[in-house]
């Protein structure tokens, strides 16, 4: 499930779908299972050891929870539905050029014209944004007062005219980010989720929800694929997996990975009380799950070498070779890609510090 395209997705989620699993966490009522925090990490787990599809629809994971606490019952018709069974696929409007982790002071301005409202500006390291048919997006509505009280939230289709997608390649090849430009676009305002100028309560919701993502999934999955590698028989060489050094660092990782499934567990199982409960805590689990994804892509390329180079699924599509070089195990392995990737994780969705800041304030009283 390492490099998904998007028909395959939408295919596996509607088998999950069938099965009522497309999303296990969402509220009965809206299509979501009513399975025990335990049996929702059995399900992530179980589908990562058989190395199921990926879905990382924007939608299931951010939106739905938003829509389903601040949507108007036609909004929940509306989309609910299509997310669950993978027909709309949603991309992330909140980073601007010069709004990160100081998300409040953005300037994609949203003025009132009528039903409708005119958008301009431009949004960034928009995960996915070229596969997406929607977007949902944090926009200025008001400038008085704290910046956070003039801020709008707004869902609206990614094809309606001066709209411009324009790609952002990043350090392993990849085209994941990209960057949205609008320019007079006309949006509905029956798109807007919230209260006017009340987006900033429904960013915050949003974003508890995206730091108690299970980073403890990817670094199973992961390590697993590091065994694999080390316990390959190459033609004249011991397997890596007889170097002691090398397992004493394994055995640290899989010391930390069980401290954050732990911990992991203890989120979704007070995300299920309400998110205020949970909300420090995500930031701890964000901090650490980063840091240890991080710790486990670098020991990949450390003990791969150049068997993580060949890892590049684009170039057996378009044809340039029949297979990908290596040994076998290094086809299912961690690229280099994918450490260049994980450099980011501890920015995207609120930085290591700003996580720091929060546990300082919240939990310290500091």
């Amino acid at each position: 499930g390492y490099h998904c395209p998007l028909p395959v997705a939408r295919e596996w989620t509607r088998i999950l779908d069938d099965k009522g699993w497309s999303v296990p966490a969402w509220p009965v009522e809206y299509g979501g299972t009513g399975w025990s925090t335990e049996q929702l990490v059995i399900f992530r787990r179980e589908l990562m050891l058989v190395h199921a599809p990926r879905l990382m629809n924007q939608g299931v994971i951010m939106l739905g929870p938003v829509l389903i606490e601040f949507g108007t019952e036609e909004q929940k018709k509306a989309f609910l539905p299509r997310i669950r069974r993978g027909d709309d696929w949603w991309a992330q409007g909140y980073s601007e050029p010069n709004a990160g982790s100081d998300l409040a002071s953005l300037k994609t301005r949203a003025v009132s014209d009528g039903d409708h409202y005119i958008i301009n500006g431009t949004k960034i390291w928009t995960t996915d944004a070229h596969l997406c048919n929607k977007i949902f997006c944090l926009v200025r509505t008001n400038d008085e007062g704290k910046r956070q009280a003039g801020i709008s939230f707004l869902v609206f289709d990614l094809d309606l005219p001066g709209i411009e997608i324009r790609p952002i390649f990043t350090f392993g090849g990849e085209h994941e980010f990209n960057q949205v430009f609008f320019s007079d676009v006309r949006v509905p305002k029956s798109a807007l989720v919230g209260g006017e100028n009340e987006g900033w309560t429904v960013a915050k919701f949003l974003l508890v929800g995206e730091r108690a993502y299970s980073y403890a999934v990817f670094a199973h999955d992961y390590l697993n694929r590091i065994r694999s590698f080390l316990n390959q028989q190459d033609p004249g060489h011991e397997p890596l997996m007889r170097d002691s050094a090398l397992r004493a660092k394994l055995a640290d990782i899989e010391i930390e990975l069980a401290s954050l499934d732990a911990m992991e567990q203890n989120t979704l199982a007070l995300m299920k009380q309400g998110r205020g409960a949970a909300s420090a805590l995500t930031s701890v689990s964000k901090i650490h799950g980063t840091a240890l994804q991080q710790r486990v892509t670098e020991l990949a390329v450390e003990v791969m070498g150049l068997y993580a180079l060949p890892q590049q699924p684009r170039l057996v599509e378009h044809g340039s070779f029949k297979e990908l070089i290596g040994v076998p195990s290094a086809n299912t392995a961690v690229s280099v890609a994918q450490y260049f990737g994980d450099r980011c994780i501890t920015v995207a969705g609120g930085t290591t510090e700003v996580q720091k800041n929060i546990i300082a304030t919240r939990v310290l009283g500091l």
